[in-house]
C-alpha cells in the first residue's frame, strides 16, 4: 500500500527522485561527465528506447541505435539532431530473433573500434499469438531474452576491456518489467519455453521478463568473480502511455479513461529509470539489483533465486553454444 501511495503521489526514493521524475531531470547533472561514453540501446526506433537515445545524446554520451526498423531509427536519429546538433548517433541493423543477425550486428559494431561503456537491452515485443524465430524458437522468448544474452555474450569483453583501459566502469541495463512476478516455477520451464507449449501471449511476455532479470543475477555474480569492472543491473521503467492505450478510450468512459490515464508514465518518466542506472553515480559500484522509479526494489523472490538464475544461464549458454556451433559447420 505504501508503495502505491508513493508511485500516485510521485514521492522520491532515497536516490531524490520517483515515479513522476524524467529521463532529462535524472540526468540534469550529468552533462559534462558524460561526454566520453559510448552508449549502444537496442530498439531504440520508438517508446522508451528512443527517449532514452535522446536523452542520452543530449547529454553528449555518444550513441549507437541497434534497430530492425531503419525507417523508423532514421526518423528518431533526425529528430536527435534537430534537437542537439552535435549529437553522435550511429545507427546499425539487427534482428534480436535471428542469431545470425546478431552475429552480423557485432562484427560490424566491433569493426568501428568504438569504446563501449553502457549496454542497453531495451527491445522487447509481445506476441498475441504463437510465433516462431528463423532459429525456430518461441518469438518472445528468442527476442526478447536470448537475443540479448548473446548479445551481451559477444560484447562483454569489449565493456570489460573498455572499463580497463579508460577506468570507467561499464553498465548493463536491461529492461525488464514488473509483469515478472507473475510467474511461478511450475510454469518456467525452459524447454517449453523455447517450444511456445501451451502458449499465452502474456505469459510468454512475463517468462521472458523474468529470464532477463535471471540473466542479470548471474551475470553480476560472474563478473564480480571475474573483478570486472562492469555492473550489470534490471529495469522496471513503469506502465507507460501508448497508442494501444488511447485507442481503447471509445471503449470505456472518459471518466475511467482519466483516472487510468494518471496511473501510467509518460515516455520521458518510462526511460527515466533506465537513464538513471545508465548515468547516476548513485548507481556506482551497483550490480545485480532491480530498480523501479530510480530507486532499488525488490523484485520476486523467483527472480532472485540464485539456482534458477544459473541453471537458466547454463541452459542458454549450452543451447547458444550448440546452435552457433552448427552454423559454423
Amino acid at each position: 500500500m505504501k508503495a502505491t501511495v508513493r508511485y500516485l503521489a510521485g514521492i522520491a526514493g532515497p536516490s531524490g527522485f520517483g515515479s513522476n521524475s524524467t529521463a532529462e531531470q535524472v540526468t540534469l547533472q550529468h552533462h559534462s561527465s558524460s561526454c566520453n561514453l559510448t552508449a549502444l540501446i537496442t530498439g531504440a526506433s520508438s517508446g522508451i528506447g528512443a527517449e532514452t537515445a535522446r536523452v542520452l545524446a543530449k547529454r553528449g554520451v555518444k550513441v549507437v541505435i541497434a534497430a530492425r526498423d531503419l525507417k523508423k531509427a532514421k526518423d528518431v536519429i533526425e529528430n536527435i539532431r534537430k534537437e542537439t546538433p552535435n549529437a553522435e548517433v550511429i545507427l546499425l541493423e539487427i534482428d534480436l530473433s535471428s542469431f545470425a543477425s546478431i552475429q552480423r550486428f557485432c562484427s560490424e559494431f566491433l569493426a568501428l573500434e568504438l569504446p563501449l561503456n553502457i549496454l542497453i537491452n531495451n527491445a522487447g515485443i509481445f506476441s498475441p499469438n504463437l510465433e516462431f524465430s528463423e532459429d525456430k524458437f518461441e518469438m518472445t522468448f528468442a527476442t526478447n531474452y536470448l537475443g540479448h544474452f548473446l548479445l551481451t555474450k559477444m560484447l562483454l569483453e569489449k565493456l570489460i576491456d573498455t572499463a580497463k583501459k579508460t577506468g570507467i566502469e561499464g553498465r548493463i541495463i536491461n529492461v525488464s518489467s514488473v509483469i515478472h512476478s507473475w510467474v511461478n516455477r511450475g510454469c518456467f520451464r525452459f524447454n517449453d519455453m523455447l517450444a511456445g507449449k501451451n502458449y499465452n501471449g502474456t505469459r510468454a511476455y512475463a517468462q521472458s521478463k523474468l529470464a532477463s532479470i535471471l540473466h542479470v543475477k548471474e551475470m553480476a555474480r560472474q563478473l564480480k568473480a571475474r573483478n570486472a569492472r562492469v555492473t550489470i543491473n534490471a529495469v522496471h521503467p513503469g506502465i507507460v502511455k501508448t497508442g494501444i492505450i488511447r485507442a481503447h478510450k471509445g471503449l470505456i468512459t472518459d471518466s475511467i479513461f482519466f483516472i487510468a490515464s494518471k496511473l501510467l508514465k509518460s515516455k520521458s518518466q518510462g526511460a527515466a529509470t533506465t537513464c538513471y542506472v545508465a548515468l547516476s553515480p548513485q548507481a556506482e559500484g551497483v550490480s545485480g539489483k532491480y530498480f523501479t522509479d530510480c530507486n532499488e526494489c525488490n523484485c520476486s523472490s523467483l527472480a532472485s533465486n540464485e539456482f534458477e538464475a544459473r541453471k537458466l544461464w547454463n541452459n542458454t549458454h549450452a543451447l547458444l553454444h550448440k546452435r552457433l556451433r552448427q552454423a559454423a559447420t
